[in-house]
């Protein structure tokens, strides 16, 4: 099938919010309504899910989750759909949701990451619909450093667009802004210099392909299954071969290690021209590391391995359209990745 992009976002488009995984607590309330307000002020209108409570793990039972998802992604009224934030158990949806009503719909954009990897990832390998693994509706607010974009500037973008991101000169070292305590935080604390990595060797990286990837933590979790089939995607859509991101949210490196080594022997890289490694916080160990975790993992596909992108759970956030053709650039003068949506 074909890769399938949503229409350009236009000022009075719907913007559905919902948690298909976690809800939000209502100490982060006041911080969900600053996010709001900032995609009203881009001239969208926005539509409050049910699936929304904090109080727990996940935000409603699983068959409500899954319905609310999937009424939203099936509405030709709601052209984007932005939870608020990952969670745990989004696998959960998976056989839930309505996969004959979500091939046949008009796309509609999903955005997330960490957990909503879970969804957004199957829902390009089984439909064509292309996603938006970026920053998601509590990050909304906080300024894009200069060479980043938000997802609010992807979406609104038209097929055939063609758009350039590089490195973040910095990014945060350690912790999370606290929402409850200033939720109306803009501004990004960026401590510790930011610059790409080349894993697996040196030399110049210039190589293409299409993008599909997620966090490893979630994903590792449909090996085996068929909602993880990157070769049939693959073979139909990139006989170029793909461009394969994946980021630790929190794992020691020692399970990332495991996690990787079990992605591989399912054939998750195995059309990969290259893999992009998010940058991330999570511990290693100091017999492996998180850097000689993945090259531990992935050194035997042979292809270059860059790591300390900024697809991970260390902000700032660099989006990445599942599906989208990629261009990956890493030399010692550049470090580029451009996406077509096309």
């Amino acid at each position: 099938m074909a890769v399938r992009y949503p229409r350009p976002l236009r000022p009075g488009d719907r913007v559905g919010i919902t948690s298909p995984s976690s809800g939000v607590a209502e100490k982060h309330l006041e911080r969900l309504h600053v996010a709001i307000r900032d995609v009203e002020a881009r001239g969208f209108e926005v539509v409050l899910g049910r699936c929304m409570d904090g109080s727990g793990h996940v935000s409603a039972p699983a068959a409500s989750r899954a319905g609310e998802l999937t009424a939203m992604l099936t509405d030709p009224g709601i052209r984007a759909v932005v939870p608020p934030w990952g969670g745990e158990t989004a696998i959960d949806l998976l056989p839930l949701l309505d996969w004959d009503r979500l091939r046949a719909a008009e796309p509609t954009w999903l955005v997330g990451f960490s957990d909503l990897s879970t969804i957004i990832t199957p829902l390009t390998l089984l439909t064509g619909a292309a996603t938006l693994h970026g920053n998601n509706l509590m990050d909304t607010p906080y300024r894009v450093p200069e060479g980043l974009l938000t997802w609010l500037d992807i979406v609104v973008a038209p097929r055939g667009h063609q758009f350039t991101q590089i490195p973040s000169s910095h990014h945060r070292s350690t912790g999370w802004d606290d929402f409850a305590a200033v939720p109306e935080v803009r501004e990004y604390t960026l401590d510790a210099p930011g610059a790409w990595r080349r894993l697996d060797g040196t030399g110049d990286v210039e190589v293409e392909g299409r993008l599909i990837g997620g966090c490893i933590e979630t994903l590792c979790n449909l090996t085996g299954t068929g909602y993880l089939d990157t070769s049939a995607f693959a073979w139909t859509e990139a006989a170029d071969g793909l461009l394969v991101y994946v980021e630790a949210a929190g794992d020691d490196s020692f399970t990332i290690c495991r996690n990787l080594h079990g992605l591989r022997l399912a054939g998750f890289f195995e059309r990969a021209n290259a893999v992009l490694v998010g940058r991330t916080s999570a511990p290693g160990a100091p017999s492996l590391s998180q850097h000689e975790a993945v090259l531990d993992a992935l050194g035997s596909l042979n292809v270059p391995i860059i790591a300390d992108v900024e697809c991970g759970h260390v902000p700032p956030y660099m989006p990445i359209v599942n599906g989208a053709r990629g261009r990956l650039v890493h030399t010692s003068a550049r470090s580029e990745l451009t996406q077509t949506l096309g």
